[in-house]
């Protein structure tokens, strides 16, 4: 029997990379997943891939998370094609990487809306239903970034230390509804730009992390999972580190 068999879950930013290894992973425990991406081509091409490979129910869904208005229809179609929402992984988030001095107010807003307004978006928006079935796990994707800084990232580190503040504070008032709310924050994981890093830059960074390797997206979705079942009933408020020590 699956972990998550009958459970509905939204995954944001999943038409790929870590987005889509906590997709997949989910299908693979037996839920319903939902492919939020940004265009309908993007979510409907990963959720063909990931239905091949799992055999699980995909439903792909293109939606702007900065948008209230789509936030609210994305919730809402997830609950009648599948009957409810259980799981919220706010997983999508961009970089717009600058130093202060020469980062623009437009750079500063895109990643702060996208990153962290996006998830009060979303969380408020299937709130509403976890409320009404007395059931929730809700699942932030937040950065060593936003625990530690990094130069370049006065935006990105302040988008991801508030979805800190945020679950801590989403924890108190949704947890009398038994809804746990947890982060996850990752440090380097195995993906496109890590594979692109000067070689200097890369040796740099593995040798300042304890495991002396970069972690897997199926490690990281492995843990996602947990958090989002019945096991994890009595964690909230959390911030959970996956960074092979590089930050302790």
């Amino acid at each position: 029997m699956g972990l998550h068999n009958g459970k509905t879950a939204i995954v944001t930013g999943s038409s790929r990379g870590l987005g889509r290894a906590m997709a997949r992973r989910l299908l693979e425990e037996g839920a319903r997943v939902v492919i939020s991406a940004t265009t309908q081509a993007g979510a409907e091409k990963a959720a063909e891939e990931l239905r091949a490979e799992t055999g699980g129910a995909v439903l792909p869904i293109a939606c702007r998370i900065t948008s209230g208005e789509e936030v609210s229809a994305l919730v809402d179609r997830t609950v009648h094609e599948f009957g409810g929402i259980d799981i919220l992984v706010n997983n999508a988030g961009i970089t717009r990487d600058k130093s202060l001095m020469k980062m623009t107010e437009e750079h500063f807003d895109d990643v702060v809306n996208t990153n962290l307004k996006s998830v009060f978006l979303l969380t408020q928006a299937a709130a509403r239903y976890m409320r009404e079935a007395g059931w929730g796990r809700v699942i932030n994707i937040t950065s060593m970034s936003g625990q530690m800084g990094n130069f370049g990232q006065v935006n990105y580190s302040a988008s991801k230390a508030g979805i800190i503040g945020m679950t801590k504070t989403l924890a108190i008032e949704l947890g009398p509804k038994n809804i746990t709310v947890n982060a996850v924050s990752p440090g380097l994981i195995e993906s496109d730009m890590t594979a692109a890093m000067p070689k200097e830059a890369y040796d740099a960074n593995i040798a300042a992390i304890v495991l002396h390797r970069v972690g897997k997206p199926e490690e990281v979705a492995s843990l996602v999972s947990y958090l989002a079942s019945e096991d994890a009933g009595f964690i909230t408020g959390a911030t959970i580190n996956i960074n092979g020590g590089m930050y302790r």
